[in-house]
Protein backbone atom coordinates (compact mmCIF):
# COMPACT_ATOMS: atom_id res chain seq x y z
CA UNK A 1 0.00 0.00 0.00
CA UNK A 2 2.81 2.40 0.87
CA UNK A 3 4.58 1.72 -2.43
CA UNK A 4 1.33 2.23 -4.32
CA UNK A 5 0.73 5.58 -2.58
CA UNK A 6 4.30 6.76 -3.23
CA UNK A 7 3.98 5.98 -6.95
CA UNK A 8 0.70 7.87 -7.23
CA UNK A 9 2.05 10.90 -5.39
CA UNK A 10 5.26 10.83 -7.45
CA UNK A 11 3.19 10.95 -10.66
CA UNK A 12 1.12 13.85 -9.32
CA UNK A 13 3.97 16.39 -9.32
CA UNK A 14 5.08 16.06 -12.98
CA UNK A 15 1.44 16.00 -14.06
CA UNK A 16 0.81 19.35 -12.39
CA UNK A 17 4.01 20.71 -13.94
CA UNK A 18 2.88 19.55 -17.37
CA UNK A 19 -0.48 21.25 -16.77
CA UNK A 20 1.23 24.57 -16.03
CA UNK A 21 3.38 24.30 -19.18
CA UNK A 22 0.40 23.58 -21.43
CA UNK A 23 -1.69 26.38 -19.93
CA UNK A 24 1.09 28.96 -20.11
CA UNK A 25 2.15 28.10 -23.67
CA UNK A 26 -1.43 28.11 -24.95
CA UNK A 27 -2.10 31.48 -23.34
CA UNK A 28 1.05 32.85 -24.96
CA UNK A 29 0.37 31.71 -28.52
CA UNK A 30 -3.37 32.29 -28.88
CA UNK A 31 -4.46 35.40 -30.80
CA UNK A 32 -4.95 38.52 -28.72
CA UNK A 33 -2.75 41.15 -27.15
CA UNK A 34 -3.55 42.24 -23.58
CA UNK A 35 -1.63 45.50 -24.04
CA UNK A 36 -3.70 46.30 -27.13
CA UNK A 37 -6.91 45.43 -25.29
CA UNK A 38 -6.03 47.74 -22.39
CA UNK A 39 -5.07 50.68 -24.63
CA UNK A 40 -8.16 50.22 -26.81
CA UNK A 41 -10.49 50.98 -23.90
CA UNK A 42 -11.98 54.44 -23.70
CA UNK A 43 -10.98 56.77 -26.52
CA UNK A 44 -8.42 54.28 -27.82
CA UNK A 45 -5.84 56.93 -28.74
CA UNK A 46 -2.33 55.52 -28.46
CA UNK A 47 0.90 55.30 -30.41
CA UNK A 48 3.14 52.39 -31.24
CA UNK A 49 5.55 53.67 -28.61
CA UNK A 50 2.80 53.50 -25.98
CA UNK A 51 1.99 49.94 -27.08
CA UNK A 52 5.63 48.85 -26.90
CA UNK A 53 6.07 50.43 -23.48
CA UNK A 54 3.01 48.70 -22.06
CA UNK A 55 4.09 45.34 -23.50
CA UNK A 56 7.43 45.81 -21.75
CA UNK A 57 5.71 46.67 -18.47
CA UNK A 58 3.49 43.60 -18.72
CA UNK A 59 6.43 41.41 -19.73
CA UNK A 60 4.74 40.03 -22.83
CA UNK A 61 7.60 41.14 -25.09
CA UNK A 62 10.01 38.58 -23.61
CA UNK A 63 10.56 35.04 -25.01
CA UNK A 64 7.99 32.48 -23.86
CA UNK A 65 10.51 30.25 -21.98
CA UNK A 66 11.76 33.27 -20.02
CA UNK A 67 8.20 34.30 -19.19
CA UNK A 68 7.34 30.77 -18.06
CA UNK A 69 10.36 30.35 -15.77
CA UNK A 70 9.64 33.69 -14.13
CA UNK A 71 5.93 32.88 -13.79
CA UNK A 72 6.30 29.33 -12.40
CA UNK A 73 8.96 30.42 -9.90
CA UNK A 74 6.39 32.74 -8.33
CA UNK A 75 3.35 30.47 -8.89
CA UNK A 76 4.76 27.67 -6.72
CA UNK A 77 4.50 30.02 -3.72
CA UNK A 78 1.00 31.19 -4.64
CA UNK A 79 1.95 34.35 -6.52
CA UNK A 80 0.37 34.31 -9.99
CA UNK A 81 1.36 37.87 -10.77
CA UNK A 82 -0.80 40.94 -11.26
CA UNK A 83 -4.03 40.97 -13.20
CA UNK A 84 -3.81 42.99 -16.40
CA UNK A 85 -7.40 44.16 -16.08
CA UNK A 86 -7.97 44.52 -12.33
CA UNK A 87 -4.57 46.14 -11.70
CA UNK A 88 -4.20 44.06 -8.55
CA UNK A 89 -2.53 40.77 -7.56
CA UNK A 90 -4.39 37.80 -9.01
CA UNK A 91 -4.72 36.02 -5.67
CA UNK A 92 -6.21 39.15 -4.11
CA UNK A 93 -9.12 38.81 -6.53
CA UNK A 94 -9.36 35.02 -6.18
CA UNK A 95 -9.01 34.53 -2.44
CA UNK A 96 -12.69 35.35 -1.88
CA UNK A 97 -13.91 33.57 -5.00
CA UNK A 98 -12.23 30.19 -4.48
CA UNK A 99 -14.31 29.30 -1.35
CA UNK A 100 -17.51 30.21 -3.20
CA UNK A 101 -16.80 27.90 -6.12
CA UNK A 102 -15.62 25.18 -3.74
CA UNK A 103 -18.81 25.51 -1.69
CA UNK A 104 -20.92 25.21 -4.84
CA UNK A 105 -19.06 22.10 -6.01
CA UNK A 106 -19.14 20.40 -2.59
CA UNK A 107 -22.86 21.10 -2.13
CA UNK A 108 -23.57 19.76 -5.63
CA UNK A 109 -21.65 16.51 -5.10
CA UNK A 110 -23.29 16.00 -1.68
CA UNK A 111 -26.73 16.40 -3.26
CA UNK A 112 -25.75 13.97 -6.01
CA UNK A 113 -24.45 11.30 -3.61
CA UNK A 114 -27.32 11.57 -1.12
CA UNK A 115 -29.92 11.24 -3.86
CA UNK A 116 -28.32 8.97 -6.46
CA UNK A 117 -26.76 6.12 -4.44
CA UNK A 118 -29.95 5.18 -2.53
CA UNK A 119 -31.94 5.51 -5.76
CA UNK A 120 -29.51 3.25 -7.62
CA UNK A 121 -29.48 0.63 -4.85
CA UNK A 122 -33.27 0.53 -4.52
CA UNK A 123 -33.62 0.34 -8.28
CA UNK A 124 -31.23 -2.62 -8.43
CA UNK A 125 -32.86 -4.68 -5.67
CA UNK A 126 -36.36 -4.15 -7.11
CA UNK A 127 -35.91 -4.43 -10.88
CA UNK A 128 -38.86 -3.72 -13.18
CA UNK A 129 -40.79 -2.09 -10.36
CA UNK A 130 -42.21 1.42 -10.38
CA UNK A 131 -39.15 2.76 -8.60
CA UNK A 132 -36.86 1.11 -11.14
CA UNK A 133 -38.79 2.61 -14.02
CA UNK A 134 -38.66 6.02 -12.35
CA UNK A 135 -34.89 5.71 -11.80
CA UNK A 136 -34.27 4.69 -15.40
CA UNK A 137 -36.43 7.54 -16.70
CA UNK A 138 -34.70 10.03 -14.39
CA UNK A 139 -31.22 8.91 -15.42
CA UNK A 140 -32.15 9.13 -19.09
CA UNK A 141 -33.49 12.67 -18.70
CA UNK A 142 -30.66 13.73 -16.39
CA UNK A 143 -27.84 12.75 -18.73
CA UNK A 144 -29.65 14.29 -21.72
CA UNK A 145 -30.23 17.82 -20.40
CA UNK A 146 -27.18 20.13 -20.24
CA UNK A 147 -26.61 21.83 -16.90
CA UNK A 148 -26.93 25.34 -18.30
CA UNK A 149 -30.25 24.52 -19.99
CA UNK A 150 -31.65 22.99 -16.80
CA UNK A 151 -30.55 26.09 -14.85
CA UNK A 152 -32.36 28.41 -17.28
CA UNK A 153 -35.48 26.21 -17.30
CA UNK A 154 -35.43 26.09 -13.50
CA UNK A 155 -35.36 29.88 -13.23
CA UNK A 156 -38.14 30.25 -15.82
CA UNK A 157 -40.25 27.64 -14.01
CA UNK A 158 -39.90 29.32 -10.64
CA UNK A 159 -40.75 32.73 -12.10
CA UNK A 160 -43.70 31.63 -14.25
CA UNK A 161 -45.27 29.18 -11.76
CA UNK A 162 -44.59 30.83 -8.42
CA UNK A 163 -43.58 34.38 -9.37
CA UNK A 164 -40.39 33.85 -7.34
CA UNK A 165 -36.83 34.41 -8.47
CA UNK A 166 -33.97 32.74 -6.57
CA UNK A 167 -31.79 35.29 -4.77
CA UNK A 168 -28.97 36.13 -7.15
CA UNK A 169 -25.46 37.02 -6.09
CA UNK A 170 -23.76 35.64 -3.01
CA UNK A 171 -23.94 36.09 0.76
CA UNK A 172 -21.13 34.67 2.87
CA UNK A 173 -22.00 31.44 4.66
CA UNK A 174 -20.71 32.65 8.02
CA UNK A 175 -22.39 36.06 7.73
CA UNK A 176 -25.91 35.10 6.55
CA UNK A 177 -26.32 31.28 6.43
CA UNK A 178 -30.02 31.35 5.48
CA UNK A 179 -29.54 33.66 2.51
CA UNK A 180 -26.46 31.70 1.49
CA UNK A 181 -28.47 28.47 1.48
CA UNK A 182 -31.23 30.07 -0.61
CA UNK A 183 -28.68 31.35 -3.11
CA UNK A 184 -26.69 28.11 -3.34
CA UNK A 185 -29.51 25.54 -3.48
CA UNK A 186 -30.66 26.08 -7.04
CA UNK A 187 -27.19 26.56 -8.59
CA UNK A 188 -26.03 23.39 -6.79
CA UNK A 189 -29.13 21.52 -7.97
CA UNK A 190 -28.55 22.67 -11.54
CA UNK A 191 -24.92 21.64 -11.35
CA UNK A 192 -25.71 18.28 -9.73
CA UNK A 193 -28.46 17.08 -12.10
CA UNK A 194 -26.14 15.27 -14.51
CA UNK A 195 -24.13 13.81 -11.64
CA UNK A 196 -27.26 12.53 -9.93
CA UNK A 197 -28.35 10.72 -13.06
CA UNK A 198 -24.92 9.36 -13.94
CA UNK A 199 -24.00 8.13 -10.45
CA UNK A 200 -27.46 6.56 -10.02
CA UNK A 201 -27.02 4.69 -13.30
CA UNK A 202 -23.56 3.43 -12.33
CA UNK A 203 -24.80 2.42 -8.86
CA UNK A 204 -27.72 0.46 -10.32
CA UNK A 205 -25.51 -1.31 -12.85
CA UNK A 206 -22.84 -2.21 -10.26
CA UNK A 207 -25.35 -3.43 -7.68
CA UNK A 208 -27.24 -5.59 -10.19
CA UNK A 209 -23.95 -7.25 -11.16
CA UNK A 210 -22.95 -7.81 -7.52
CA UNK A 211 -26.35 -9.22 -6.55
CA UNK A 212 -25.80 -12.12 -8.98
CA UNK A 213 -22.53 -13.18 -7.37
CA UNK A 214 -22.27 -16.46 -5.46
CA UNK A 215 -20.99 -14.84 -2.27
CA UNK A 216 -24.22 -12.84 -1.99
CA UNK A 217 -26.25 -16.08 -1.94
CA UNK A 218 -23.76 -17.53 0.54
CA UNK A 219 -24.19 -14.52 2.84
CA UNK A 220 -27.96 -14.98 2.82
CA UNK A 221 -27.57 -18.73 3.41
CA UNK A 222 -25.51 -17.95 6.53
CA UNK A 223 -28.55 -16.21 7.99
CA UNK A 224 -27.35 -12.62 7.69
CA UNK A 225 -30.02 -9.96 7.54
CA UNK A 226 -30.87 -8.48 4.15
CA UNK A 227 -29.62 -5.07 5.28
CA UNK A 228 -26.22 -6.53 6.21
CA UNK A 229 -26.00 -8.47 2.97
CA UNK A 230 -26.79 -5.41 0.83
CA UNK A 231 -24.56 -2.92 2.64
CA UNK A 232 -21.61 -4.95 3.93
CA UNK A 233 -21.30 -7.39 1.04
CA UNK A 234 -23.15 -5.72 -1.81
CA UNK A 235 -22.57 -2.00 -1.68
CA UNK A 236 -19.02 -2.37 -0.38
CA UNK A 237 -18.01 -4.49 -3.38
CA UNK A 238 -19.86 -2.19 -5.77
CA UNK A 239 -18.12 0.87 -4.32
CA UNK A 240 -15.10 0.96 -6.65
CA UNK A 241 -16.89 1.92 -9.88
CA UNK A 242 -19.15 4.26 -7.88
CA UNK A 243 -16.11 5.90 -6.30
CA UNK A 244 -14.43 6.22 -9.69
CA UNK A 245 -17.43 7.95 -11.25
CA UNK A 246 -18.05 10.14 -8.19
CA UNK A 247 -14.47 11.38 -8.17
CA UNK A 248 -14.58 12.08 -11.89
CA UNK A 249 -17.91 13.87 -11.57
CA UNK A 250 -16.66 15.94 -8.62
CA UNK A 251 -13.75 17.20 -10.70
CA UNK A 252 -16.11 17.88 -13.57
CA UNK A 253 -18.26 20.11 -11.33
CA UNK A 254 -15.54 22.77 -11.28
CA UNK A 255 -15.80 22.99 -15.07
CA UNK A 256 -19.59 23.27 -14.99
CA UNK A 257 -19.38 25.99 -12.34
CA UNK A 258 -18.08 28.38 -15.01
CA UNK A 259 -21.48 28.54 -16.73
CA UNK A 260 -23.67 28.05 -13.66
CA UNK A 261 -22.01 30.93 -11.81
CA UNK A 262 -22.58 33.17 -14.81
CA UNK A 263 -26.28 32.26 -15.02
CA UNK A 264 -26.93 32.80 -11.30
CA UNK A 265 -24.58 35.84 -11.08
CA UNK A 266 -22.37 34.18 -8.47
CA UNK A 267 -19.02 35.94 -7.97
CA UNK A 268 -16.91 32.79 -8.08
CA UNK A 269 -13.90 31.60 -10.06
CA UNK A 270 -16.02 30.59 -13.01
CA UNK A 271 -17.52 34.03 -13.48
CA UNK A 272 -14.20 35.85 -13.15
CA UNK A 273 -12.75 33.44 -15.72
CA UNK A 274 -15.37 34.52 -18.25
CA UNK A 275 -14.61 38.18 -17.55
CA UNK A 276 -10.86 37.57 -17.86
CA UNK A 277 -11.31 35.85 -21.25
CA UNK A 278 -13.12 38.86 -22.69
CA UNK A 279 -10.43 41.22 -21.38
CA UNK A 280 -7.42 39.10 -22.45
CA UNK A 281 -6.32 38.98 -18.81
CA UNK A 282 -3.80 36.17 -19.27
CA UNK A 283 -2.47 36.02 -15.67
CA UNK A 284 -6.02 35.64 -14.33
CA UNK A 285 -6.93 33.01 -16.92
CA UNK A 286 -3.76 31.04 -16.22
CA UNK A 287 -4.29 31.19 -12.46
CA UNK A 288 -7.93 30.04 -12.59
CA UNK A 289 -7.23 27.18 -15.00
CA UNK A 290 -4.18 26.00 -13.04
CA UNK A 291 -6.07 26.12 -9.74
CA UNK A 292 -9.06 24.24 -11.15
CA UNK A 293 -6.81 21.75 -12.95
CA UNK A 294 -4.75 21.14 -9.82
CA UNK A 295 -7.95 20.63 -7.85
CA UNK A 296 -9.16 18.02 -10.34
CA UNK A 297 -5.80 16.23 -10.23
CA UNK A 298 -5.89 16.28 -6.42
CA UNK A 299 -9.35 14.70 -6.44
CA UNK A 300 -8.13 11.97 -8.79
CA UNK A 301 -5.13 11.38 -6.52
CA UNK A 302 -7.41 11.01 -3.49
CA UNK A 303 -9.60 8.54 -5.39
CA UNK A 304 -6.54 6.49 -6.36
CA UNK A 305 -5.36 6.41 -2.74
CA UNK A 306 -8.83 5.34 -1.56
CA UNK A 307 -8.61 2.36 -3.91
CA UNK A 308 -5.84 1.01 -1.71
CA UNK A 309 -8.13 0.98 1.32
CA UNK A 310 -11.17 -0.45 -0.48
CA UNK A 311 -9.53 -3.05 -2.73
CA UNK A 312 -7.34 -5.67 -1.01
CA UNK A 313 -5.79 -6.60 -4.37
CA UNK A 314 -4.17 -3.15 -4.45
CA UNK A 315 -3.44 -3.09 -0.73
CA UNK A 316 -1.33 -6.25 -0.81
CA UNK A 317 0.17 -5.98 -4.30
Amino acid sequence: MRQYAIKRIALFVPTVLLLTIIVFVLMSIIPGDPALAILSEGEGNYTQRDLDRLRHELGTDRPIPVQYVDWISHAVVGDFGDSFWFNAPVMTELQKRIPRTLELAVLAIVLAIVFSIPLGVLSAIRPDGWLDYFARFFTLVGVSIPNFLFAILLILFLVSMFGWLPPLGYADLWVDPLTNLKQMTFPALSLALYDMAFIARVTRSSMMEILREDYMRTARAKGLSEKTVLIRHGLKNAALPILTMTGWQFGRLFEGAVIIETIFLMPGMGRILIEAVFQFDFPMIQAVIVIIGTGILTINLCVDLLYGFLDPRIRYS
